[in-house]
């Protein structure tokens, strides 16, 4: 009797909804034309809002080749953030102006990023004062040095001046820095105390040489502006009178702001605690929740991120077995660790040659990875590529590896960077994983094409989503085995090893952030469960303080995009191709997996 009434009940409510449907307005159906008339209008809005945007910085407009406000520095202040912000949600609101069901696919795509980067505008402003504003990674003193050596460019006397203006301004660029710390300060934020010590020391390399101390040897930005200056056609007295100037700038402006910087740090590293996660901060239990959720687009929490990370690890130690098999090699997975770590072999000489070596090999593997992505893609970038050694003055605080993304205008190519410090933390093993994530397939393709496409607005061209990019540049790390790469048994370890040290980052990461684990406790679990050196596992640790979720990224964002991969060769089969699907990826600049995910579906169901 009882199931007799439950399944009338349904059928009732079954009819009901079919009677309210029929009832509906049908969907509004718009012509061909009057689509393409408001997705025009809509796509000149975001044309405007991103080119308003980019005026109102000196330095974006540096990078995407224009020489625009060519003399100036952006404004980093809190004041300045709260101004964007407040024109980042008039346009948010401005955007329901237009008729959003009437529009092309693409351009509902645009609008659900644009509206979705607004949803993140009110934990931006609640969160803004949660980061770490300096620290070994990334701060305004190094990234100042950095943005003048290679993006500030010199090709004539006018652009020289420019420079020393803009040397000039780094006064007021570190006192902005300053002045967040203070605000930090009097909202009871502290920094883990390992950070100072890593950026005093940073600052102080960069007031290195001359004309900071009585040397022969130039510091860094010293050299810099008098290798460009040699380069231009201008009068030898006017080079004389640039470089006196320049002098006077470094001197006047940039060292006091340093020595500032350095003292105060000085002073803020008694008052620091011990190293703790952003737990400690006020709110950062919510804080965290929140940075895994913009940095994964998705919604797992820290417990499923940290049990996913348990088994990765686990998964990959059983390949790794599997692989000494493999190498004849006798003994524990813990003893073979020890056996990479410390066989010669396996490394180039800790020497000027071997760091050259190192470069020239690395520049063969990703020419011969080049010459085969015609089996794996159609899209190809035109952007060039450069691998250099990271620069001196920040190489002891610098990761692994990092990719630099290049000029839009093609006036600069894209630069792979390797840390060459310490050879004994870049193993030849490592060098294929590395290059391919970093270069071929991986970033560099990503992102030169992601700025090369055509007919989106130019917000996704240049957009960034953390899951998205390291996602990708993981998932390209392997890819190159699908057409005969990692020949050498070891690059093979080497492939495991860094997708080993991914899936360490989800336990490590949500154990420092959730579950409170002091620094040694992090740095035992990579030692014990990678084969890293101590001394990358400390920074890698390190890292992961100061930017909270954001090596979760990686490994999340690779199984996501493996899971889009195999739900398209399961629906389309015989008609999977894997050109098509790498495509798909990259034609559409950077997405969040919600997002991409609808992509991917209506790629299935227009292919059946």
């Amino acid at each position: 009797m009882y199931y007799s009434f439950f399944a009338m009940k349904k059928n009732l409510l079954f009819l009901c909804l079919v009677l309210l449907a029929s009832c509906a307005s049908p969907p509004k159906k718009f012509t061909s034309a009057e689509i393409a008339i408001e997705s025009e209008k809509v796509n000149q809005f975001f044309e405007a809002d991103f080119q308003q945007t980019l005026d109102r910085s000196p330095e974006y407009l540096t990078f995407m080749g224009s020489k625009k406000k060519y003399e100036q520095l952006d404004d980093t202040s809190y004041d300045y953030f709260l101004k964007e912000l407040a024109l980042a949600e008039a346009a948010l609101e401005n955007l329901k102006s237009f008729d959003l069901e009437k529009l092309d696919s693409q351009t509902k795509i645009s609008v659900k990023l644009f509206q979705e980067d607004g949803k993140s505008l009110e934990t931006k402003k609640k969160f803004y004062f949660h980061r770490y504003f300096i620290n070994q990674m990334y701060g305004r003193h190094a990234d100042l040095v950095d943005f003048m050596i290679n993006q500030h460019s010199v090709a004539s006397e006018p652009e020289a001046w420019s420079y020393i203006s803009r040397l000039e301004a780094f006064e007021k660029a570190i006192n902005d820095v300053i002045d967040k710390l203070e605000t930090q300060k009097e909202m009871g934020i502290k920094y883990p105390n390992f950070i100072f010590a890593h950026v005093v020391r940073d600052c102080k390399n960069i007031l290195t040489g001359f004309p900071f101390q009585n040397t022969k040897k130039d510091s860094d930005l010293y050299k810099d502006f008098r290798t460009k200056v040699a380069r231009i056609d201008a009068d030898p007295k006017i080079k004389n009178i640039l470089m006196n100037k320049a002098k006077t700038a470094l001197n006047k402006s940039v060292q006091p702001s340093y020595q500032k910087l350095i003292s105060y740090l000085e002073v803020l590293a008694k008052e620091s605690p011990e190293s703790n996660g952003v737990w400690a901060l006020p709110d950062g239990d919510k804080f965290y929740v929140e940075s895994l959720k913009e940095i994964t687009t998705t919604d797992l929490t820290p417990v499923q991120i940290h049990k996913l990370g348990i088994t990765e690890v686990e998964k990959i130690h059983k390949e790794m077995q599997l692989l000494m098999t493999k190498l004849d090699f006798k003994g524990t997975l813990q003893e073979f660790f020890t056996h990479v770590k410390n066989d010669p072999k396996l490394f180039y000489p800790n020497t000027y040659r071997g760091r050259q070596d190192y470069l020239k090999d690395t520049q063969k593997i990703i020419s011969a990875i080049e010459a085969q992505t015609d089996k794996l893609f159609n899209l190809k970038p035109k952007a060039k590529l450069v691998v250099k050694r990271v620069e001196t003055y920040r190489e002891k605080s610098a990761g692994v590896a990092f990719y630099e993304s290049p000029a839009p205008d093609g006036s600069r190519p894209g630069i792979y960077y390797v840390n060459m410090a310490d050879m004994t933390t870049i193993p030849k093993f490592d060098m294929e994983a590395l290059a391919y994530h970093e270069a071929v397939p991986g970033h560099h393709m990503q992102i030169a094409i992601a700025q090369e496409l055509q007919g989106l607005p130019k917000f996704r061209l240049f957009g960034h989503v953390t899951a998205y990019s390291e996602g990708w540049g993981l998932y390209a790390e392997k890819l190159p085995k699908e057409i005969g790469f990692y020949t050498d048994p070891y690059s093979e370890f080497g492939r495991l090893s860094m997708e080993l040290w991914r899936a360490a980052r989800l336990v490590v990461d949500t154990g420092i952030h959730h579950y409170k684990w002091s620094r040694e406790k992090a740095i035992a679990y990579l030692s014990e469960n990678t084969p890293n050196s101590l001394d990358k596992n400390t920074k890698e640790v390190e890292r992961y303080f100061v930017m909270p979720g954001q090596a979760t990224a990686y490994k999340v964002g690779q199984l996501k995009i493996i899971e889009l991969r195999q739900k398209v060769e399961k629906r389309l089969q015989s008609r999977f191709d894997i050109k098509e699907f790498h495509d798909l990826i990259l034609q559409n600049g950077a997405l969040p997996f919600t997002v991409l995910e609808q992509v991917i579906d209506n790629y299935i169901k227009t292919k059946l």
